[in-house]
Protein backbone atom coordinates (compact mmCIF):
# COMPACT_ATOMS: atom_id res chain seq x y z
CA UNK A 1 0.00 0.00 0.00
CA UNK A 2 1.00 3.37 -1.36
CA UNK A 3 1.31 6.26 1.76
CA UNK A 4 -1.02 8.90 1.83
CA UNK A 5 1.24 11.41 1.73
CA UNK A 6 2.57 10.20 -1.69
CA UNK A 7 -1.05 10.42 -3.20
CA UNK A 8 -1.50 14.05 -1.95
CA UNK A 9 2.17 14.93 -4.10
CA UNK A 10 1.11 13.34 -7.05
CA UNK A 11 -2.58 15.22 -6.48
CA UNK A 12 -0.81 18.42 -5.96
CA UNK A 13 1.16 17.98 -8.76
CA UNK A 14 -1.76 17.02 -11.37
CA UNK A 15 -4.03 20.04 -9.91
CA UNK A 16 -0.74 22.22 -10.41
CA UNK A 17 -0.52 21.31 -14.30
CA UNK A 18 -4.52 21.80 -14.72
CA UNK A 19 -4.15 25.34 -13.44
CA UNK A 20 -0.98 26.14 -15.32
CA UNK A 21 -2.08 24.41 -18.90
CA UNK A 22 -5.48 26.17 -18.08
CA UNK A 23 -3.59 29.65 -17.35
CA UNK A 24 -1.38 29.13 -20.75
CA UNK A 25 -5.02 28.56 -22.84
CA UNK A 26 -6.31 31.50 -21.55
CA UNK A 27 -3.16 33.77 -22.24
CA UNK A 28 -3.06 32.34 -26.19
CA UNK A 29 -6.93 32.37 -26.72
CA UNK A 30 -6.67 36.44 -25.51
CA UNK A 31 -3.33 36.82 -27.39
CA UNK A 32 -5.10 35.05 -30.78
CA UNK A 33 -7.96 37.82 -30.31
CA UNK A 34 -6.04 40.78 -30.18
CA UNK A 35 -3.32 39.90 -32.24
CA UNK A 36 -3.31 41.55 -35.89
CA UNK A 37 -0.66 41.03 -38.83
CA UNK A 38 0.40 43.31 -41.39
CA UNK A 39 -0.16 43.02 -44.88
CA UNK A 40 0.39 45.22 -48.02
CA UNK A 41 -2.60 45.69 -50.11
CA UNK A 42 -1.49 43.07 -52.82
CA UNK A 43 -0.97 40.39 -50.12
CA UNK A 44 -4.46 41.19 -48.52
CA UNK A 45 -6.15 41.05 -51.69
CA UNK A 46 -4.00 37.21 -52.22
CA UNK A 47 -5.05 36.18 -49.01
CA UNK A 48 -8.49 36.20 -49.22
CA UNK A 49 -9.28 37.66 -46.11
CA UNK A 50 -13.01 37.35 -44.36
CA UNK A 51 -15.16 40.49 -42.84
CA UNK A 52 -14.12 41.26 -39.41
CA UNK A 53 -10.39 39.64 -39.50
CA UNK A 54 -8.39 42.67 -37.90
CA UNK A 55 -5.13 43.48 -39.20
CA UNK A 56 -2.69 46.36 -40.11
CA UNK A 57 -3.12 47.02 -44.13
CA UNK A 58 0.36 49.47 -45.22
CA UNK A 59 1.26 51.58 -48.27
CA UNK A 60 0.45 54.05 -49.58
CA UNK A 61 -2.17 56.88 -49.42
CA UNK A 62 -2.94 57.25 -53.23
CA UNK A 63 -3.14 60.75 -55.29
CA UNK A 64 -6.20 62.25 -55.97
CA UNK A 65 -7.98 59.26 -53.64
CA UNK A 66 -8.63 61.27 -50.46
CA UNK A 67 -11.99 62.29 -49.81
CA UNK A 68 -13.60 64.53 -47.17
CA UNK A 69 -16.99 62.96 -46.00
CA UNK A 70 -19.46 64.73 -43.11
CA UNK A 71 -17.50 65.16 -40.03
CA UNK A 72 -14.46 63.32 -39.03
CA UNK A 73 -15.23 61.03 -41.97
CA UNK A 74 -12.89 60.68 -44.64
CA UNK A 75 -11.75 57.90 -47.84
CA UNK A 76 -9.05 57.15 -49.56
CA UNK A 77 -7.13 54.28 -51.29
CA UNK A 78 -3.71 52.26 -50.19
CA UNK A 79 -1.77 51.10 -52.95
CA UNK A 80 1.81 49.10 -53.05
CA UNK A 81 2.68 49.59 -56.39
CA UNK A 82 0.27 46.46 -57.52
CA UNK A 83 -2.61 46.32 -55.69
CA UNK A 84 -5.00 49.34 -54.37
CA UNK A 85 -7.68 48.74 -51.71
CA UNK A 86 -10.26 51.02 -50.79
CA UNK A 87 -10.08 52.89 -46.84
CA UNK A 88 -12.75 54.36 -44.61
CA UNK A 89 -12.16 56.11 -41.85
CA UNK A 90 -13.97 58.11 -38.79
CA UNK A 91 -11.76 60.04 -36.65
CA UNK A 92 -9.04 62.45 -36.61
CA UNK A 93 -5.74 61.85 -38.64
CA UNK A 94 -2.44 62.77 -37.89
CA UNK A 95 -1.03 65.37 -38.81
CA UNK A 96 1.33 63.76 -41.50
CA UNK A 97 -1.11 62.30 -43.23
CA UNK A 98 -1.90 63.13 -46.69
CA UNK A 99 -1.43 61.97 -50.39
CA UNK A 100 1.30 60.07 -51.39
CA UNK A 101 2.75 59.04 -48.17
CA UNK A 102 2.97 56.29 -45.75
CA UNK A 103 0.61 55.18 -43.94
CA UNK A 104 -0.31 51.93 -41.71
CA UNK A 105 -4.24 51.53 -40.39
CA UNK A 106 -5.75 49.03 -38.53
CA UNK A 107 -8.80 47.53 -38.74
CA UNK A 108 -11.04 45.35 -40.87
CA UNK A 109 -12.40 44.53 -44.44
CA UNK A 110 -16.55 44.70 -44.46
CA UNK A 111 -18.37 42.41 -47.15
CA UNK A 112 -17.57 44.83 -49.98
CA UNK A 113 -13.96 44.83 -49.42
CA UNK A 114 -13.98 48.24 -48.20
CA UNK A 115 -11.53 48.02 -44.85
CA UNK A 116 -12.97 50.41 -42.07
CA UNK A 117 -9.74 51.58 -40.34
CA UNK A 118 -10.21 51.96 -36.78
CA UNK A 119 -6.35 53.55 -36.08
CA UNK A 120 -4.27 55.45 -38.62
CA UNK A 121 -0.20 55.94 -38.46
CA UNK A 122 1.38 58.20 -40.59
CA UNK A 123 5.36 58.37 -40.79
CA UNK A 124 6.83 60.76 -38.61
CA UNK A 125 9.49 62.83 -41.09
CA UNK A 126 10.28 62.74 -44.68
CA UNK A 127 13.23 60.14 -44.23
CA UNK A 128 10.85 57.45 -42.40
CA UNK A 129 10.03 54.34 -43.94
CA UNK A 130 8.59 51.98 -42.11
CA UNK A 131 10.28 48.19 -42.66
CA UNK A 132 7.40 46.65 -43.47
CA UNK A 133 7.06 49.66 -46.64
CA UNK A 134 10.95 49.52 -47.59
CA UNK A 135 10.15 48.30 -51.16
CA UNK A 136 7.37 50.47 -52.00
CA UNK A 137 8.47 53.62 -53.80
CA UNK A 138 6.50 57.02 -53.36
CA UNK A 139 5.86 56.69 -57.04
CA UNK A 140 3.25 53.65 -56.98
CA UNK A 141 1.04 56.25 -55.18
CA UNK A 142 0.43 58.63 -58.34
CA UNK A 143 -1.13 56.10 -60.71
CA UNK A 144 -0.39 58.54 -63.60
CA UNK A 145 2.93 58.08 -62.83
CA UNK A 146 5.72 56.86 -65.87
CA UNK A 147 9.10 55.69 -65.26
CA UNK A 148 11.92 57.23 -66.77
CA UNK A 149 13.32 55.81 -70.04
CA UNK A 150 16.43 54.60 -69.70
Amino acid sequence: MKPVHRNRRLGLIAAGAVLLGGAAWLIFAALERNISYFYTPSEAAEAGLGPDTRIRLGGLVQNGSLVHGDGLEITFRVTDGDATLPVAYAGIVPDLFREGQGVIAQGAFDEEGVFHAKTILAKHDENYIPKELEGISHEAADPAYIPPAN
